[in-house]
């Protein structure tokens, strides 16, 4: 296939740039914190956190179900403090993209499934607007991702055709998915494979 001129990067978030807001290690973390049954958290969890990442219910109602579903010894603050905190930014990717976005001058969009309440936290906490010009959550658009959807509406939103996207996500059915979409699709795996492809793509779009 025949690249056109590249208009959009699309990314994702957690797993890239941030760790992710809400995995397994940090569900066995809070099990450990607050005396809970891992077990029982993560079952609840996975019934349910689909519907908190397309915006579907609130944190609040998340943590209905999953942890305050009978009394606890701690309070529901302490806990959502304990989820934000989960939030990290990984080494070297966030600062690098926002200084190559700066100075190439290239488009870049968000595409992450994630709830609304650690969307919106970790955007204004890590200082995203300066990375991205858009972002299109799972929580504001009501799908996620391996959804095809997603794809296709942040391309709609870009006015861009897929030949003219680049996509890097850690996951590699994402990649897959966006592959299929005809978008060219990276799978990150670690700071200076995505810098060099960053830079050739950088290097390919002034030809």
């Amino acid at each position: 296939m025949k690249y056109t001129h590249l208009k959009i990067l699309f990314f994702d978030v957690g797993g890239i740039l941030l760790t992710n807001g809400w995995g397994h290690e940090s569900r066995k973390e809070a099990a450990k914190k607050f005396g809970l049954d891992y077990e029982e958290v993560n079952a609840l969890h996975n019934f349910i956190f689909n519907v908190y990442e397309i915006g579907s219910i609130t944190l609040d109602q998340y943590l209905d179900t999953v942890i305050f579903n009978h009394p606890r010894e701690f309070v529901r603050e302490d806990f959502k403090e304990f989820m934000y905190a989960q939030s990290k930014e990984l080494p070297d990717m966030l600062k690098y993209l926002k200084e190559w976005k700066k100075n190439y001058g290239f488009r870049v969009i968000s595409i992450n499934n994630e709830g609304k309440e650690l969307n919106d936290y970790r955007v204004k906490k890590f200082k995203l607007h300066e990375a991205f010009d858009a972002f299109i959550s799972s929580c504001e658009v009501k799908m996620r991702k391996p959804d095809p959807g997603i794809w296709q509406l942040a391309m709609g939103i870009a006015q861009a055709s897929p030949e003219q996207c680049v996509y890097f996500d850690d996951r590699i059915m994402f990649v897959k998915t966006a592959e299929k979409l005809g978008i060219r699709a990276f799978q990150h795996t670690d700071f200076e494979t995505t810098k060099k492809i960053l830079n050739d793509l950088k290097d390919e779009n002034l030809k």
